[in-house]
């Protein structure tokens, strides 16, 4: 089992602040700021693409729910909502972080630098991948 396995199940304490048949919502321990909450689905799946799709509007719905609910409790002026899969997941089970953010709070952007495109051409070898994949998964090829 997983850390987030066993807050879900009670076996870790956690200051959860929603649950409810679908998620468990729970502050982060190492926060950004004060408010920063983890949701994660009840169910181990390792990353959002494990999601099964009849999970995506429940868990993602009350992603939603707690962002409004974030913004308001920590009287913050808006929230950075974000999901790790693989790279920089330091738990892996699928888990949604909603960080309140206020401006000039020291957060710049994203967490890393930014790499442009090479030139037009590479913007249009990068998007047709991309569509390449697409169609492929849209074949049944889920990966």
């Amino acid at each position: 089992m997983c850390i987030f396995c066993d807050i879900v199940a009670g076996r870790v304490p956690a200051e959860t602040v929603f649950e409810d048949d679908a998620v468990v919502a729970f502050l982060d321990v190492r926060p950004l700021f004060p408010g920063h909450t983890l949701v994660v689905p009840r169910a181990h799946h390792g990353t959002l693409l494990d999601l099964p799709a009849e999970l995506v509007e429940p868990l993602f719905g009350r992603v939603r729910l707690l962002a409004r609910a974030v913004e308001e409790a920590m009287d913050a002026e808006g929230s950075f909502v974000a999901v790790n899969n693989k790279v920089s997941q330091s738990v892996p089970h699928l888990h949604v972080h909603v960080v309140p953010r206020r401006r000039k709070d020291g957060l710049r952007g994203f967490f890393w630098p930014r790499h442009h495109y090479r030139d037009a051409a590479h913007v249009e070898e990068t998007a047709e991948r991309i569509r390449a994949s697409l169609r492929e998964q849209s074949r049944g090829d889920k990966r």
